[in-house]
């Protein structure tokens, strides 16, 4: 199954957190927080501006993001957990 977000919607997969601290204790499943930080699967069309166009979105497929821990809406695909969020929900996108 294939998800096509619409309008100004991103679908995200969370990347995974670290189970290790860095002096070596591991982290049970509990103690984790979601991570907020992804990788775009999919971007919708644009948003409708004022005048009646369509402004494309400013990610694209493949870009590393970040996002608010209460963001958007989750939805299981292939029963794996997505985000789908507003592009406005985005924090920024990480460069390396």
């Amino acid at each position: 199954m294939k998800i096509r977000p619409l309008h100004d919607r991103v679908l995200v997969k969370r990347l995974e957190e670290n189970k290790k601290t860095a002096g070596g204790i591991i982290i049970p499943d509990t103690a984790k927080e979601k991570p907020s930080e992804g990788v775009v699967e999919a971007v919708g069309d644009g948003y409708r501006a004022e005048i009646g166009q369509v402004v494309p979105l400013s990610v694209k497929v493949g870009d590393k993001v970040l996002f608010g821990k209460w963001s958007g809406s989750e939805v299981k695909l292939n029963g794996e957990e997505r985000l789908l969020i507003r592009e406005a929900e985005i924090l920024g996108v990480v460069e390396e």
